[in-house]
């Protein structure tokens, strides 16, 4: 999705949701959508909401990923590092994608399909579970570092 449509989408979302896509929201927006496969901390994503608007805060852009999140419009995530990243949630995806964390470069791949179908069926048969969700990172080593030793 185009970064128009998707700020259309998102303005939608927000809109329905009692909130207005302000220029500190769409600023913080825009730079997930520049930076789609980085997993952007908060801080990291103020440094590039500061480049388009020196007057944006540290605080609204942790708020407006905190609404973001709470939309479902991007995922929170946590890897090796203890530090929240920040993901935008794929157009149509019904659960959130898996990753592939690299122990020795630390490089993080996404994963597209729902590799946990089955598994869910299990866990709603077998516990009785309801799964609304799933997050799933494969840590190991990438190609390029298998490559390296």
């Amino acid at each position: 999705m185009n970064t128009t449509a998707a700020l259309k989408k998102t303005k939608k979302q927000l809109h329905e949701s009692g909130f207005k896509l302000t220029p500190q929201r769409e600023a913080t927006l825009q730079v997930l959508l520049e930076n789609e496969k980085d997993h952007l901390s908060a801080e990291e994503i103020f440094f590039f909401v500061r480049k388009k608007n020196a007057e944006i805060g540290l605080a609204t852009v942790y708020r407006t990923l905190e609404i973001l999140t709470d939309l479902r419009i991007v995922d929170k995530v946590s890897f090796n590092d203890g530090v929240a990243r920040y993901d935008l949630r794929k157009e149509g995806a019904k659960h959130f994608h898996h990753h592939l964390l690299c122990l020795e470069c630390g490089n993080i791949e996404e994963v597209e399909e729902d590799l946990l179908g089955s598994v869910e069926e299990i866990v709603e048969q077998k516990y009785h579970f309801l799964v609304k969700d799933h997050r799933l990172t494969f840590h190991g080593v990438c190609q390029n570092c298998q490559n390296k030793q």
